[in-house]
């Protein structure tokens, strides 16, 4: 074999794009030998708003709750999507379905799902451990402008979605693991992808993901693994702190994709992929727009899920979405009595009560208030105040964000929600000597079901709702063809008793006929 330097064989091409090349002699003597080259470096070609970081690393502008405080004031509607079990997530429900991989599903629980997830108890620790502690990052922190963070795809200040650089996973490791008012800013990893990787072999994504991945079905198997280049996209795990924010965005490739919550929670913000709506984002999305306007603003709706620990979700292509992490380091070992929560559930109470003097318009009053804050440790006391409040109704089991008191509320476990409806659990706190009946088990389940039959339009008249008010309403051969969606809802509870056993069930079917 003879080696010669590439400027003196080569073609004139990068060396750095060449995956294996053959000279002019060994291609005319073989034809099925060809010169290949690496894949091109996926590179996003948005428009990127310039920022004044050099006032933002002095603290212009830098109240870390800000965007928070602003989209408490915004409208957003509770989620109309769908509840599925993960037997129910199959390749049937894609053809059968033709409602599947339309909006987002929730499964609350992986069973299933033809899942593997490492344990709840795995940590940042091992993560750094199987991946490698110096893996380089990306890392975003916060230090906001506004409210918003454009950008998506790698670690950057939440607030102005800048990527931090120079972070290995060793460094995010230790920083994770420092308690809250000990970090300078809230951090957020949301691009290791770590395919290839020990953490790796200890995931198997969701059967239907296996069923439907392009990468697994039909790049070639011997074209994957170390020294080949092929679209690395398919695991990614995601790190953060509370707080930490993903500005709108929709994932790239035209990509659909699961998100399955190991430890702490987090909240989804969708708005409906419509032409009008996606107008809206390419007038928003890489301008000034984004450091001054908040999108839900120019759509029509913005719908609101929360995803706790052992929640999946799948979210199909084009969905506009944004993300907050709630709660991923969870507290261990500390406790407060009952007492103790009392207290400081009152005194959270009167510094927001305090707090709303400062943002009212007496002057007088807003004077006396800020004169008896001690401003040499407390920076924002608004924020510290509704923070001290927040964790205050977390502690108390209220997952409740509104301006309500804490009061009545201290109780260092969370409400048992599985036997008593909401309705009953409201009751206790007027009727103190109702006690409800303690159910030994029940068991809530949701059965979609559609089909299409012949049925006579309603019409016009004030009589119509006779018909359809008979238990059962049944097709004929007269009449249009008409889908029927249903949702059947039902409940069963058991319980010992002195005599025996008691047992209640309850059914409700919700019917939509759509013509």
């Amino acid at each position: 074999m003879i080696w010669y330097h590439w400027r003196c064989a080569g073609s004139g091409d990068d060396v750095d794009t060449v995956d294996k090349w053959y000279c002019i002699t060994c291609l005319e003597g073989n034809p099925q030998l060809s010169v290949t080259f690496k894949a091109p470096a996926r590179k996003s070609f948005r428009k990127r708003t310039q920022r004044d970081y050099a006032n933002l690393n002095s603290g212009v502008g830098s109240d870390p709750r800000r965007w928070a405080q602003f989209l408490e004031q915004k409208t957003v509607k509770a989620d109309p999507f769908r509840r599925l079990s993960g037997a129910d997530v199959g390749q049937e429900w894609i053809e059968e379905d033709p409602t599947a991989m339309t909006e987002p599903v929730i499964i609350e629980q992986p069973d299933g799902l033809g899942m593997t997830m490492p344990p709840s108890d795995f940590t940042v620790d091992d993560v750094a451990e199987l991946v490698g502690e110096d893996t380089p990052i990306e890392v975003i922190g916060v230090t906001p402008i506004i409210f918003s963070l454009p950008g998506i795809n790698s670690s950057r200040d939440v607030a102005s979605q800048s990527t931090s650089p120079g972070w290995t996973l060793g460094k995010w490791n230790s920083y994770f693991n420092l308690e809250p008012e000990a970090r300078e800013k809230i951090l957020n990893v949301i691009s290791l992808e770590i395919s290839g990787t020990k953490l790796a072999d200890k995931i198997l994504p969701p059967r239907l993901v296996r069923d439907l991945d392009w990468v697994e079905n039909y790049w070639p198997s011997t074209r994957k693994g170390k020294g080949y280049v092929y679209p690395k996209v398919q695991l990614y795990c995601l790190m953060g702190v509370a707080n930490a924010w993903t500005d709108w965005h929709v994932d790239f490739a035209g990509s659909s994709v699961y998100y399955h919550i190991l430890n702490g929670s987090k909240v989804f913000y969708f708005v409906r992929p419509t032409s009008e709506n996606l107008a809206a984002y390419e007038r928003w999305s890489g301008t000034e727009l984004q450091n001054h306007s908040w999108l839900g603003d120019m759509v029509d709706d913005v719908y609101k899920v929360e995803l706790k620990q052992g929640n999946t979700m799948i979210i199909p292509a084009g969905w506009i979405h944004a993300v907050v992490l709630r709660d991923l380091k969870s507290s261990t070992g500390v406790s407060f009595s009952d007492r103790a929560l009392e207290s400081l559930s009152k005194l959270a109470d009167f510094l927001v009560s305090e707090v709303r003097i400062l943002e009212g318009s007496n002057d007088a009053a807003k004077k006396e208030v800020k004169e008896q804050i001690p401003s040499d440790r407390i920076k924002d006391a608004a924020a510290t105040a509704r923070e001290l409040r927040w964790r205050l109704k977390l502690a108390c089991g209220n997952t409740s964000e509104d301006e309500s008191s804490t009061k009545g509320k201290a109780n260092g476990k969370r409400k048992r929600t599985t036997s008593l409806s909401p309705a009953v659990e409201q009751s206790r706190e007027t009727f103190r000597n109702f006690r409800p009946k303690c159910w030994d088990k029940v068991v809530e389940t949701t059965e979609p079901e559609m089909k299409s039959i012949k049925a006579v339009r309603p019409d016009d008249g004030d009589d119509w709702t006779e018909h359809w008010m008979k238990k059962e309403v049944e097709g004929g051969d007269k009449g249009e063809e008409v889908e029927v969606h249903m949702q059947r809802y039902s409940s069963v509870k058991v319980r010992r008793t002195g005599s025996g056993i008691e047992r209640h069930r309850i059914e409700r079917v919700v019917e939509e006929w759509k013509w």
